[in-house]
């Protein structure tokens, strides 16, 4: 039997943040997917509990001994509106677990049900969007960006209705926690200081217990978000990832990735790029990321204002705002050293910076394809600019530019080889290709058939290691699967 050490802080704690609601059981369900790796990790093991069981556990069926499922309240910008009342509408809060380190994360459930703040939705998920969080949650984790992940996936066994009958989900989340910008938007807007208070406590606690002993222990916390969302941020942009739902409730105070719904990934280079069919007007492009992240960082700021200055809130704004218009410098910071790894340096020097932003011209001048032209540039290195100048209609500029890095990289200790291993150490070739992606999830939810999607699993968790045969997983899409290409978020 499945044994699961539960703990429920957040409840605890926070009572006043969450409501109890049971899942709605699910009529027929079963596991499409079990993340074994996960579970290692966090110290769960199955025994000898069989896949109907686990199906049943990890869908609402029954629940897992010593869960206790709450749906969690949270407000939030949504395109720039602010909704003083949004919270979990379709996911439960099961409690959490320690994993053998000692590291406190959430389990949740995704997808299995109506609780208090549905509004007018039917609180369920449909498979493909939940296999989508599966596939890009392990590929991000492989990338070494912070992310939640998906423990689980099961089938319903019901007809979920969107834009039309699709088969139903839950997905089991596990995420350092669920506490969002949104979260303490929701007690500012709502006038409960006391628990907001509780809840900054509480998150200092959690995720930055070295603040604990600060003078002004929220203005570090505004700080210390700022420093994780900036490196997150950095990190997206040099993967080509673009989330497509940047509202303030889906940016997490651990600084984890949250929310894949109308995620994907960048081909060729355009800081313009969007997928998302309900971004309409662009707001959450890809370039746009990084003047995002400190607008919603900023509504943070402003929830946290009565809790710096109680007596005065206005007073605590100049220094709140001197931490935002900190981000920009904070997010380059951390940009700049992911792009020193990625060029092959092993530290910045002056005349870096420039080279990097030299390059990255270059890429959005061609829309060079994203992942290949910086995996290439280790072919490069060792004297093989061919694969790499194939990606380039006119290569004049890239040929001015390679003898500049080229002298750069041999002022480098060690080989020409190394400095290529430390590329290839650094840059994938294999990112979750978006018609892979969707090749994947229309096999599972329209032929039950997961092999395309085990076997993606297995080459996006291995993205920087090169593999004989697989060359459709690290190519590009034909330009009739890319034109025009749309993701939708699944509610």
């Amino acid at each position: 039997m499945i044994r699961i050490q539960f703990d429920h802080s957040y409840q605890r704690d926070l009572p006043d943040a969450c409501i109890a609601v049971a899942p709605e059981p699910p009529p027929a369900p079963a596991l499409l997917y079990w993340n074994a790796p996960l579970a290692e990790e966090l110290g769960i093991t199955l025994g000898d509990t069989d896949d109907a069981m686990v199906a049943r556990l990890f869908s609402g069926a029954e629940l897992p001994e010593g869960a206790e499922p709450v749906a969690q309240a949270y407000a939030g910008h949504q395109f720039g509106g602010f909704s003083p009342t949004l919270g979990d509408g379709r996911a439960l809060l099961l409690g959490e677990v320690l994993d053998p380190q000692g590291r406190r994360y959430d389990l949740a459930f995704k997808g299995s049900g109506r609780t208090p703040f549905s509004r007018r939705g039917d609180g369920k998920a449909a498979v493909g969007p939940m296999l989508r969080e599966l596939v890009i949650g392990e590929a991000m984790h492989a990338l070494g960006i912070p992310t939640t992940r998906a423990l689980a996936v099961v089938a319903t066994g019901e007809r979920i209705l969107r834009e039309r009958a699709l088969p139903g989900a839950v997905l089991t989340r596990v995420a350092a926690s669920h506490i969002r910008v949104g979260t303490f938007q929701f007690f500012a807007a709502h006038g409960d200081h006391e628990t907001l208070q509780a809840l900054a406590d509480y998150t200092i606690a959690r995720h930055y217990p070295e603040l604990a002993g600060s003078k002004t222990p929220y203005l570090a916390l505004l700080e210390a978000a700022c420093e994780r969302q900036a490196a997150l941020i950095a990190r997206w942009m040099h993967a080509g990832f673009i989330h497509g739902v940047m509202n303030t409730d889906n940016m997490t105070l651990s600084g984890e990735t949250i929310d894949y719904g109308p995620c994907a990934f960048m081909d060729a280079y355009d800081s313009a790029t969007v997928f998302s069919s309900i971004d309409r007007e662009g707001r959450y492009a890809y370039g746009n990321q990084p003047l995002i992240a400190p607008w919603n960082l900023a509504r943070l700021a402003e929830a946290l204002l009565v809790l710096m200055a109680p007596d005065d809130p206005a007073s605590a704004v100049p220094a709140a705002t001197e931490v935002i218009q900190g981000f920009a410098a904070c997010y380059r910071r951390h940009w700049l050293v992911q792009a020193t790894r990625k060029l092959g340096l092993t530290a910045e020097r002056e005349g870096d910076a420039g080279l990097a932003d030299d390059w990255v011209a270059l890429l959005a001048a061609a829309h060079a394809d994203h992942t290949l032209a910086w995996r290439h540039l280790a072919d490069a290195a060792e004297g093989d600019a061919a694969p790499l100048t194939a990606l380039f209609a006119d290569a004049a500029q890239l040929n001015a530019w390679l003898p500049r890095w080229r002298a750069r990289l041999a002022e480098e200790p060690g080989s020409v080889q190394d400095s290529a291993a430390r590329m290839r150490a650094a840059n994938p070739l294999y990112i979750p290709r978006n018609h892979l992606v969707e090749e994947a999830l229309l096999a599972a939810s329209a032929h039950d058939d997961l092999a395309p999607l085990l076997r993606l699993l297995e080459v996006v968790r291995a993205p920087y290691t090169f593999r004989p045969g697989l060359d459709r997983y690290a190519l590009p899409p034909a330009p009739e699967l890319a034109e025009g290409y749309r993701t939708f978020c699944g509610t």
